[in-house]
């Protein structure tokens, strides 16, 4: 090997290394299981197995969006993924939160559609989940290639130079216009959503888990020419999430700023300290393969590249893996934001025991997978760092000088409609947060108490649980009457 190429590998590698600590999935799996076909590779030692093909049943519709200063024209569009009657006059609109994406809502949508038949729920698709390459998790999940090619694709190669095809991550110097990717370009994209689900000719409720909690906040308190965007809405909806009541100041906003555009900075947050889009890929790859090829033995857990804490003490299957990642009870505090209550734990021979799940571990990787979705999961490999700038400062839409900094224009928080409904849900990371600001911004307009509905189940329920809870569900059991008062009985 020669000493260029050794650099290489030794950069793919230490690149591997900072990806695992991202670790929200389990990965992919090198041998045959029950109800798939094998075959085998090029490499005769491993076996590798293919998935049974899922049905594209949905694909996102993009639509041209706000035209961002310095953005290039194919990236200026926002996607819907759409569940329910295309005839169902009511329309609830969900922004996902951090690092999340679309198709994450729906086995939440088709269970919202099915108890409300007049209603439809459409999940906004970021314009940054246009950068995604997509093509080995379409083949994978139409059951064209193994999970061994599609962990190699996506992740094998940073140890494996051996991988010739293989994904390609898009260096930052190229896509320093995502630098401008704030709220202002969010707020103008879900502005087009909303104006669509208007035509609709019913209600229009918009909602957002995490991170999409200050958006939703932001929109309706937005100054659209001397209106608050919650006149063109008739309910809000928070999902373990919502703006502080205070912003960052003027001197914190200056400087994360000023950071931001620094030319060594990368337009991406970095997901727990690690660089995009790593987290998205384990994840993406991980959920897929628990699904599809759940009883083989995890490729990842053998890699040695995981991190101690999220390694299960005895060998594990790809489901196995996967839950033990992200159960509560086995899951590190630093993946908070990616835990469900999944169930009991690791079997004796490495399986996963779902007994007394809040969310079954099935339902929660078709989230995190966009399984039978084509160009789609339910993450987001590429997610702003101006976006989560931005959102700092909305301060329940009240003015403030980190504002100004920021360009930010979410001012008319005591200027709702009186007769807005909201419904705030506080799980384990927004806690009580979550219903107390949501409290504070109606108190601002004059918004009645009996227009409000609070649930708080933080000391339950685990950040996702609230998407993933299944057959019962403490927020679907409170959002489901909600969404009958505002569509006035429909």
């Amino acid at each position: 090997m020669t000493q260029q190429r050794a650099r290489g590998r030794r950069a793919r590698l230490a690149v591997a290394a900072v990806a695992s600590l991202a670790l929200l999935v389990a990965s992919c799996s090198s041998s045959a299981s029950d109800g798939t076909s094998s075959t085998t590779s090029k490499d005769t030692s491993k076996t590798t197995t293919t998935a049974a093909p899922s049905a594209s049943k949905r694909a996102v519709k993009w639509m041209d969006g706000f035209k961002a200063p310095g953005t290039p024209a194919q990236y200026d569009k926002v996607g819907i993924l759409k569940v329910g009657a295309a005839d169902a006059p009511n329309v609830l609109v969900l922004e996902p939160g951090t690092s999340a994406s679309a198709a994450y809502f729906v086995p939440l949508a088709q269970d919202i559609v099915k108890a409300q038949p007049t209603w439809q729920v459409w999940a906004v698709e970021r314009r940054q989940n246009l950068l995604e390459d997509q093509s080995k998790l379409n083949a994978y999940k139409a059951g064209d290639i193994t999970s061994t090619e599609l962990y190699d694709y996506y992740l094998g190669y940073l140890k494996d130079d051996s991988v010739t095809d293989h994904f390609k991550s898009i260096p930052d110097k190229t896509v320093e216009f995502a630098k401008q990717w704030g709220l202002n370009v969010a707020i103008e994209d879900l502005h087009v959503v909303i104006d669509q689900a208007a035509k609709a000719g019913g209600k229009v409720v918009l909602g957002g888990h995490s991170l999409g909690g200050s958006v939703v906040t932001a929109y309706a308190t937005w100054d659209f020419d001397g209106k608050p965007g919650a006149d063109q809405l008739d309910g809000l909806v928070y999902i373990d999430g919502g703006s502080r009541p205070t912003g960052a100041t003027k001197a914190e906003a200056t400087k994360a700023l000023a950071g931001l555009n620094a030319d060594t900075a990368s337009p991406w947050l970095s997901f727990g300290g690690i660089t995009a889009p790593y987290a998205g890929l384990f994840n993406s790859t991980g959920s897929l393969t628990a699904l599809h090829d759940p009883d083989t033995k995890s490729l990842g857990q053998a890699s040695g590249l995981l991190p101690t804490n999220i390694v299960p003490p005895i060998p594990a299957t790809n489901i196995g893996q996967y839950g033990y990642a992200l159960n509560v009870g086995t899951s590190p505090p630093s993946l908070a934001a990616a835990q469900g209550h999944l169930g009991t734990g690791l079997t004796k021979d490495g399986g996963w025991n779902g007994d007394g799940a809040i969310s079954p571990i099935k339902r929660f990787a078709t989230m995190f997978s966009g399984d039978g979705i084509k160009d789609a999961d339910g993450t987001e490999w590429y997610f702003p760092q101006r976006l989560t700038t931005d959102t700092s400062v909305v301060a329940n839409g009240n003015a403030n000088p980190g504002q100004d900094v920021l360009d930010v224009h979410a001012t008319m928080g005591a200027d709702l409609p009186k007769d807005l409904r909201i419904y705030a849900f506080g799980a384990s990371l927004g806690g009580k947060g979550v219903t107390t600001t949501a409290q504070l911004l109606a108190r601002q307009s004059g918004i009645a108490d009996d227009h409000l509905t609070l649930v708080d189940r933080s000391n339950t329920y685990a950040h996702n649980d609230p998407a993933g809870a299944a057959p019962s569900n403490d927020f679907l059991d409170g959002l489901l009457p909600f969404l009958k008062q505002v569509g006035g009985g429909s």
